[in-house]
């Protein structure tokens, strides 16, 4: 579509906050100034309440809404972000490899029910059972990669010596890179050409994205690293190749070439968007709400944290890409509910990391410091957001403090007694305690409220078959 172009600048007062040109583009006006206004405050508001740290647009029917840069690269804030800067976005760059996966099915070269062991990769015979289709939707039985991997060599040979799958291909979901790094390998197998070549040639430099990059070196040019709320910068780490570091802006082009069928046709797009397998669960490229026509798509890696929102009824881009994790997600949802003239919240501070290292260090300290900010403080810090005490109770799971994070989910029952999500997750706190009979009580209470997907469900039945042995 053929656009006028015209040159529009957003003038930014915030305090620290990169002030910058809005990028060229045709004037929205369906999208009055005022929405460009609400998002503006709303962004300044996390900015100064420190819970945004990165770049983000905001499109509607391909025109500018809005678009801005908020904070700095990196730990030493020297340096303030640009619409240049270069993100790690984590779980979002699968999609390069998902969408390769269906320009070659297009093409005749593979078929989504191919098993992988088609492509002999010298895997075990596990891998006559999973299919392509499979590692689309994370429902293979692959497990995690393992944490000692740092390099592509290293995720083969486990790969290579995996004995056994967690379950039997189809009949479960598990979220992995190990199905991300087959796909990987099996486009490189069909190609001839290194994944990086393939998506270089094939997406990257059709779709102009000139500023993004495989696997960025520390000193690359724009490239940001990420931080803490504690102000710690992350670890540099080695890791499977292959992940895709773009900007704001060849993000957006990437979106909108699925959204206009430049890469694959809409039928493969629909594929890719729904996971034939569990419901509720992601796909390859992100979770998609059928009825509501939305597409989310989120990806974590330390404390980068970027997510897009794709609105496909009301043709609505939301991207946020930051590398000081915080509340990107919930502020995403927010300014699409507020482009749809809905409800939507204020960010607040993350009550969560305020109380995270009292709470590591000793979990009553961390619970006294909860009740001490929400005497003093309660409109300041997200005491309404169950999942701030949700997710720092599996923090304490991760680092092998089961008996704090019983605690600290106790402290989230008290406080979301209605929540079942929770009651889910204090039912496997007990059950890595083998505290069996509190785990069924709990996860029972979690199905009366409403369920979480089946999983309360299906922990139910595998805890009683444990008890009847």
């Amino acid at each position: 579509m053929q656009k006028s172009i015209i040159l529009l600048s957003l003038l930014l007062f915030f305090t620290n906050c990169t002030s910058k040109k809005v990028a060229k583009t045709e004037a929205n006006q369906s999208y009055p100034q005022s929405y460009s206004k609400k998002i503006d405050s709303l962004l300044k508001i996390a900015y100064k309440r420190d819970i945004f740290n990165g770049t983000i647009l905001v499109m509607k029917n391909d025109s500018l809404v809005y678009q801005n840069a908020f904070g700095y690269t990196d730990v030493n804030q020297s340096e303030k972000l640009t619409e240049n800067s270069i993100f790690n976005t984590g779980s979002i760059a699968k999609e390069f490899n998902a969408v390769a996966i269906m320009m070659l099915v297009e093409q005749g070269l593979l078929d989504l029910d191919d098993p992988i062991s088609k492509f002999e990769l010298g895997l075990p015979k596990w891998s006559e059972k999973i299919t392509i289709k499979h590692l689309l939707n994370y429902t293979g039985g692959l497990p995690a990669v393992e944490r000692n991997v740092s390099s592509d060599e290293d995720a083969m040979k486990n790969l290579q010596n995996l004995k056994n799958t967690l379950f039997e291909a189809g009949t479960n979901f598990n979220y992995n890179n190990n199905s991300v790094f087959i796909q990987r390998r099996i486009i490189e197998k069909i190609t001839q050409q290194s994944f990086q070549e393939f998506v270089t040639q094939n997406i990257i430099e059709p779709l102009e994205m000139t500023n993004s990059v495989f696997d960025p070196k520390a000193d690359y040019p724009n490239r940001t690293s990420c931080y803490s709320l504690e102000k710690e910068a992350c670890p540099e780490m080695s890791f499977i190749s292959g992940w895709l570091w773009v900007d704001i802006n060849d993000m957006y082009k990437w979106i909108n070439a699925l959204n206009t069928n430049k890469l694959i046709t809409a039928v493969s797009l629909q594929i890719l968007l729904k996971n034939p397998y569990v419901d509720n669960k992601t796909s390859s490229i992100g979770i998609y709400n059928e009825t509501a026509q939305t597409q989310m798509h989120d990806g974590t890696s330390f404390s980068f944290e970027s997510i897009f929102i794709n609105d496909f009824k009301e043709n609505i881009v939301v991207i946020l890409l930051s590398n000081y994790k915080n509340q990107t997600r919930p502020m995403g949802v927010s300014i699409h509910n507020l482009m749809k003239d809905k409800p939507y919240r204020i960010p607040k501070k993350s009550v969560a990391q305020a109380i995270k290292k009292q709470t590591i260090e000793n979990v009553d300290k961390g619970i006294k410091a909860y009740f001490a900010l929400k005497e003093e403080s309660e409109g300041e810090y997200g005491f309404d957001n169950p999942s701030e005490l949700n997710n720092l109770g599996y923090e304490l799971i991760r680092l092998e403090k089961n008996k704090e994070a019983i605690e600290l989910f106790q402290l989230a029952i008290k406080e979301f007694p209605k929540n079942a999500n929770i009651f889910d997750s204090m039912g496997e706190a007990y059950f890595i305690d083998k505290q069996y009979d509190l785990a069924l009580e709990n996860y029972n209470m979690a199905v009366k409220l409403g369920g979480t997907n089946g999983n309360a469900k299906s922990m139910i039945e595998k805890i009683e078959k444990l008890q009847s042995k």
